[in-house]
């Protein structure tokens, strides 16, 4: 029905569609689309304060994503100090998680009792805090010789102190093996 009287209206002024457009319509048209994209933007002090907030914007989410995610540099090792400690370093580190192997295994075998798994527990924990105040210091003073053998040091009293343990440990161990031999 509105097709209809579309189409009607269309027919009966079919000839006004049909005209041509005045002398210099073209030229005004496209004087008028040059206008239009030459026109200058001038930025006002508030679109520039919206810039400023943005950028400001996006720096604090920046530096919370990469806060987050933990996008930190990694602690200075002796490694990473002098390449003449790298075997030492890994020497220690590497005893240290075996002996923590052999920690482990024992407390799956039933060998240590809750209070003494606690205690060890303390113990790494206060080892771990030494550990991060070494490796700030470390990490202040790349090159203090007295660091660095502090760092040493700290090595090897975690390595006695474990292997001292677990030592003991052990014998307790073969003790009630012997003893448990020896009854029956």
């Amino acid at each position: 029905m509105m097709t209809d009287l579309l189409e009607k209206t269309i027919r009966e002024n079919r000839e006004a569609f049909e005209e041509e457009p005045l002398d210099g319509h073209f030229d005004r048209f496209e004087n008028k689309l040059d206008k239009m994209h030459t026109k200058q933007k001038t930025f006002g002090w508030k679109t520039y304060l919206q810039i400023a907030a943005s950028v400001v914007l996006v720096i604090l989410a920046v530096n919370q994503a990469r806060i987050y995610f933990g996008d930190e540099e990694e602690p200075l090792s002796l490694s990473q100090i002098a390449p003449e400690y790298s075997e030492v370093e890994f020497y220690f580190t590497s005893s240290i998680e075996n002996n923590m192997l052999i920690w482990e295994k024992l407390i799956g075998d039933g060998h240590i009792s809750m209070e003494k798994q606690e205690m060890m527990r303390t113990e790494m924990e206060e080892f771990d805090k030494i550990y991060k105040d070494l490796q700030n210091e470390l990490q202040v003073n790349p090159g203090d010789e007295r660091v660095v053998n502090a760092m040493l040091e700290f090595y090897q009293a975690k390595l006695s102190v474990i292997t001292l343990i677990i030592e003991k440990l052990e014998e307790v161990k073969q003790q009630k093996l012997t003893k448990h031999e020896i009854e029956i």
